[in-house]
C-alpha cells in the first residue's frame, strides 16, 4: 500500500504544478500586444503541450487514489467524513482542470474576453484546493 500511496502523492503533486503553471500561461496571453503573432503562437503551443501532460499525468493521480479508496479501504467506515469533503474538492480539481481547457480553447480561437488580473485570481483556485484537500488528508478533523 505504501508504493501506491507513494506513486499517488507524486502524480498529484506533479499534476498540480501543471495546474500551477497554466493558468500563468494564460495570464502571458492575455497579455500579449496586438499584432504579437509570433509570441502569442508560441505561449499557446506551450498552453497545449502543458495541458496535454497535466492530463496524463492526473489519470494515474486519480487511478491511484481510487486504488486506495476502493482498494485498501482507506476513508471507509464511521470517523472518515474528512474523505467525502476530500472527494467534493478532488471532483472541484477535476472541475478546474476541465475549465482551463475550455479557457485554452476559447484563448486559441480569439473569444475569451478574460483580463490578465482574471486570470491571476483563477490562478489562486489550485493552490486554495491543494491546501484544503492536504489539511483533510493529514488532521482529518471529522
Amino acid at each position: 500500500m505504501l508504493w501506491i500511496k507513494s506513486f499517488h502523492i507524486i502524480f498529484v503533486a506533479s499534476w498540480f504544478a501543471g495546474l500551477f503553471y497554466l493558468p500563468r500561461i494564460f495570464v502571458n496571453l492575455a497579455m500579449v500586444t496586438p499584432g504579437s503573432v509570433a509570441e502569442r503562437e508560441r505561449l499557446l503551443l506551450m498552453a497545449r503541450k502543458l495541458l496535454r501532460f497535466t492530463t496524463l499525468l492526473a489519470v494515474p493521480a486519480i487511478g491511484l487514489g481510487l486504488w486506495l479508496w476502493i482498494g485498501y479501504g482507506i476513508g471507509w467506515g464511521p470517523g472518515n467524513g474528512w474523505m467525502h469533503a476530500k472527494l467534493t474538492l478532488v471532483a472541484l480539481v477535476l472541475g478546474y482542470h476541465h475549465a482551463c481547457g475550455v479557457l485554452l480553447r476559447k484563448l486559441v480561437n480569439g473569444s475569451c474576453q478574460r483580463s490578465h488580473r482574471w486570470f491571476r485570481w483563477f490562478n489562486e483556485i489550485p493552490v486554495l484546493l491543494l491546501t484544503a484537500i492536504v489539511v483533510l488528508v493529514v488532521v482529518k478533523p471529522f
